[in-house]
């Protein structure tokens, strides 16, 4: 049986850092209310001439090089994000261009903060089929600039960054099993309300801006995450003391102690990096990992569980080992 393995990992954040003391500055909060409410102490922000494809190569090259592969090598590209360079070419052909990788399937995913776990499920399907065997899996953003700076209640939260993965073939598990779901009743609760066919001429001229209603998306995430998390325990007979680390979304740090409360998963067992890195959607889950390797708590031979969550509502989890 033919199963995908992560064979490495990589991340990139843009250079410039906004601190809770930037924001004081730009618009009516604190260091104290963001760091209550949010536990984010500071951001990454892209300049004005990065492109989320720039973020994603830069990523893609580290992990390229944790895994020992070229470009070559790559046969599958999948991106998640909400914030492509452009409506079209796909934001992974282009990617592709920059990065000289040969010919091969390569196409986005957007299911917002989710857009990693769904992108990663899809390439662990591809290479279980035999079809695939080496796939470049990337979640990124550049959402700071779809944020209005002066609504305080989500400019505060958002960051840029992109992770990404190396997949590739294995006789033994590596992904064990994916779990993806979404329920779009809950639309109007976090959107974007700019689209190609719903008032794409406001795009531009400052009027458009991420829409959320924090309390609501906080009760339903807790239980989302919670609900997906075990959901992945039980379909494969386990428990949390089967599990290494629980690599959540990096939304609010309220969210993931409350979801690990829900499971009854000690923080210690938790990767964070929401203070640092702020919210960055599809790129917070790589990334995460990404930090949670280097820095060597996640070592191999670990069970891991990612999960996310994010508009739509979408949500998902993999459940893996290391």
């Amino acid at each position: 049986m033919i199963y995908s393995r992560i064979a490495g990992t990589g991340r990139y954040l843009p250079e410039r850092i906004l601190t809770n003391a930037d924001l004081e500055k730009m618009v009516e909060t604190s260091d104290e209310w963001i760091r209550t409410r949010t536990g984010i102490e500071q951001r990454h922000i892209a300049s004005e001439d990065q492109r989320t494809s720039d973020l994603c190569v830069n990523a893609a090259k580290i992990a390229m090089e944790d895994a020992g592969v070229t470009v070559e090598d790559i046969d599958l590209i999948i991106v998640g994000t909400t914030s492509p360079d452009l409506i079209f070419p796909n934001i992974a052909t282009i990617i592709q261009h920059k990065m000289g990788i040969p010919a091969c399937a390569a196409f986005s995913v957007e299911a917002a903060c989710t857009g990693f776990i769904y992108a990663l499920s899809s390439a662990d399907k591809f290479i279980r089929s035999g079809d695939t065997k080496c796939a470049l899996v990337i979640g990124a953003e550049i959402i700071t600039k779809l944020i209005d700076w002066e609504d305080r209640s989500t400019c505060v939260l958002f960051g840029d960054g992109a992770g990404a993965v190396i997949l590739k073939p294995s006789d033994e598990p590596g992904i064990i099993s994916t779990h993806l779901g979404a329920d779009g009743q809950y639309k109007d609760l976090l959107y974007y309300p700019v689209g190609v066919s719903n008032n794409l001429a406001a795009a531009g001229l400052g009027d458009s801006r991420i829409m959320m209603s924090g309390n609501e998306v906080f009760k339903v995430a807790v239980k989302t995450l919670g609900a997906v998390a075990q959901e992945a325990l039980d379909a494969n007979g386990l428990s949390l003391d089967d599990i290494d680390w629980l690599i959540p979304h990096q939304a609010n740090l309220r969210i993931i102690q409350a979801t690990a409360k829900r499971l009854g998963m000690p923080m210690e067992k938790v990767i964070q990096t929401v203070q640092i890195h702020g919210n960055t959607s599809a790129a917070s889950v790589p990334m995460a990992l990404d930090v949670g390797i280097r820095d060597g708590r996640i070592k191999r031979g670990q069970t891991l569980l990612l999960e996310a969550f994010g508009g739509g509502f979408t949500w998902g989890s993999v459940l893996l080992k290391y």
